[in-house]
């Protein structure tokens, strides 16, 4: 009985002291994101325990989305950010920073809708029809003006036919209301928001117009300086990112876990509510995080051809696919989703 006394209390012992001694030597890793659903990936591995798996201590540091979140990953503040595409980042790789591309966040189908004042109701039904109007986008460099460029594109027209205004997505229904604008690219949760609210109707989808796809329009990035030194950590981040990807997706199909990815989202502040979540369009993401290069060249390519980029950069600069393939070939064939879904991407 002593013995076993003993040894009850010596196993309580490496149990009380392990979780501390495992904390010590876990490796500290920044995260930048910003606070909306699109990040919820990020809060389920940390949630479920995904990254102290990996032997990971991750800080998630919250990012407005107008500041210069690729200046603050190249100092080294930050290890990883997850962000939007833009010619910000095509222009970081001309000045030789070290960031880079290394897994799929948000893709095809976004959501993103080219939105038209209610007032305009019958004056503007078609692209064509925004000639000399104003319309919103989010900032001169970011992905909705790449995309409202290309969708003129389709129909014969570049951004020189239209008045271009810069405004937050936030603002934008106001504009649409008082005038200021005719209409905006805008996206999730602020398109349906707009239209249920009867301020605004659409006349086109990003999804259907723009090619090629699927478009890719917010990545994980990653400090290269920092994964240099720290491999093994950089592929153990993504052994628990890609994890907690796989959820997503499966909850994204209407899976079992689709009420515990909701409460994730709530507990985290990235909706206000519940009925909120499922009432909005979930975006699509790549469950193997694989990005779609020839989309991210186009992007590059226009972003130059409009005077926003000066040198193109070569595909293996813009995105490393070896942290995503070592995460998949750890964590084996991909869960399967429900088959009744038709919803595209995910899989």
């Amino acid at each position: 009985m002593k013995g076993y006394v003993a040894g009850a209390l010596m196993l309580g012992a490496v149990m009380l002291v392990t979780p501390v001694a495992q904390a010590q030597t876990r490796t500290k890793v920044n995260v930048g994101t910003v606070q909306s659903f699109g990040a919820v990936g990020t809060y389920i591995a940390l949630e479920k325990g995904y990254f102290r798996d990996a032997g990971l201590d991750v800080e998630i540091s919250l990012m407005n989305s107008s500041a210069n979140v690729l200046a603050i990953l190249a100092k080294g503040d930050l290890q990883f950010v997850e962000g939007g595409t833009s010619a910000g980042f095509f222009n970081a790789l001309e000045q030789k920073l070290p960031v880079i591309m290394v897994a799929d966040r948000v893709s095809t189908p976004i959501h993103h809708q080219m939105l038209v004042g209610i007032q305009n109701q019958g004056k503007i039904t078609k692209l064509t029809d925004l000639k000399g109007k104003v319309v919103g986008s989010n900032g001169p460099g970011s992905v909705t003006t790449y995309e409202v460029g290309k969708m003129l594109e389709g129909v014969g027209m570049t951004l020189n036919d239209i008045d271009i205004k810069i405004l937050g997505f936030p603002q934008m229904g106001p504009a649409l209301v008082s005038g200021a604008l005719d209409a905006a690219l805008v996206i999730p949760p602020f398109a349906a928001a707009y239209q249920d609210q009867k301020i605004a109707y659409s006349i086109a989808s990003v999804d259907k117009l723009v090619e090629p796809r699927p478009l890719t329009i917010a990545v994980a990035f990653m400090n290269t300086e920092w994964a240099a030194k720290n491999k093994e950590a950089a592929q153990r981040f993504f052994v628990a990112y890609m994890r907690a990807a796989r959820d997503y997706c499966v909850a994204y199909h209407g899976g079992p876990n689709r009420k515990e990815v909701i409460e994730i989202a709530l507990r985290n502040g990235l909706d206000k509510s519940a009925e909120s979540i499922e009432r909005n369009p979930w975006t699509g993401r790549r469950m193997d995080g694989i990005i779609n290069v020839a989309g991210l060249l186009d992007q590059q390519a226009y972003y130059q051809k409009v005077g926003l980029v000066k040198t193109a950069a070569p595909a293996e600069k813009i995105f490393d696919r070896q942290y995503v393939d070592y995460a998949n070939k750890q964590l084996g064939p991909p869960p399967q989703v429900n088959p009744d879904s038709k919803l595209e991407n995910c899989r």
